[in-house]
């Protein structure tokens, strides 16, 4: 059987695991995080909206300001890895929808 950190990509995401393991994060506990999903255009189709309420519960919406482009963030509540296979489902199904905004 693998290690948990043998399982995490070799990027960005996996590169912070790994930090936060070196700094002896309890990944068995539920921590709470914030995620931001991005559109292609702006603004997101409210059938999108939706999709991201059901699965995942409120969302805010923050609309295009000088700092950058809109985007949707939610929170989970919950262990860390359960988090990211969650977040996974959530952009391959964003991913494999079409949300025309025009």
């Amino acid at each position: 059987m693998t290690s948990l950190t043998e399982d995490w990509p070799d990027d960005a995401d996996g590169g912070v695991f790994r930090r936060l393991v070196e700094h002896g994060f309890d990944f068995s506990k539920p921590h709470s995080v914030d995620y931001n999903v991005d559109f292609e255009s702006w603004p997101p189709v409210q059938v999108a909206i939706e999709l991201l309420e059901s699965l995942y519960g409120p969302v805010t919406l923050y609309d295009p300001d000088e700092h950058g482009d809109g985007y949707i963030q939610f929170q989970i509540h919950d262990r860390i890895w359960t988090q990211v296979r969650s977040s996974t489902k959530c952009g391959a199904i964003l991913t494999g929808g079409t949300f025309d905004t025009g």
